[in-house]
Parts: C-alpha cells; sequence; structure tokens
C-alpha cells in the first residue's frame, strides 16, 4: 500500500511535465508531503524506472527511507523521465493517475 494519494502522484506528473514553468511550485509541493509520503512517491518512481518490482513496494518504500540524503524534491527533481517513471510505477502496482490527471487538466 503506498502512503500518497494517486490524484497527488497525477499533480506531480502534470508539473513534472511542464517543469520549465512550473518547478519551483512543483518543489514547494513535494516539500510539503509528509515523510511517508515521499517514500511512497519515490517507491512508485523506482517500480516505474524498474529498480524494483511492483511486489518489492515495501522494501522499496524502506530503501526510500534509509537512502534519503538529499531532499526529495531535489532527487526527484534530477530524476530523467520522472512523469514516465511516475505513470508506469502506478501501473504496474495497478493504479493509475489517467482520470485525476483529466480532472486536473479541467481546472477540477
Amino acid at each position: 500500500m503506498i502512503d500518497i494519494t494517486v490524484h497527488k502522484i497525477a499533480q506531480i506528473i502534470l508539473m513534472s511535465r511542464e517543469l520549465d514553468r512550473a518547478e519551483g511550485e512543483l518543489r514547494a509541493f513535494i516539500d510539503r508531503l509528509t515523510e511517508e509520503e515521499q517514500a511512497s512517491l519515490v517507491a512508485v518512481m523506482w517500480i516505474g524506472r524498474g529498480s524494483f518490482e511492483a511486489e518489492d513496494l515495501k522494501e522499496a518504500k524502506r530503501t526510500a527511507y534509509q537512502e534519503a540524503t538529499t531532499p526529495c524534491a531535489d532527487y526527484l527533481l534530477g530524476t530523467p523521465h520522472l512523469s514516465d517513471h511516475l505513470e508506469n510505477g502506478l501501473d504496474a502496482l495497478g493504479l493509475s493517475a489517467s482520470d485525476d490527471e483529466d480532472e486536473l487538466m479541467r481546472g477540477g
């Protein structure tokens, strides 16, 4: 179970696609997340990148806690293809951000 809502991940996906315009907003959004949310976010990204399998979610979250030596926003914003990895990670976990993304794009 991830400790962050799919809706929040959808917001991060959309903002990371607009990084040239929304970097400050995205950085602030990630900084406001709880430690648990940040660890889950990193774990979802790692699963989407192929560093962990979906069934290793607990281990991925534990590793994210242990290896959190740089601020989460710095780490994630320095990751190429962040939005793709987050979407792939959600898919691997049987979740989808597409409805939330559509709602956010409509200003919901």
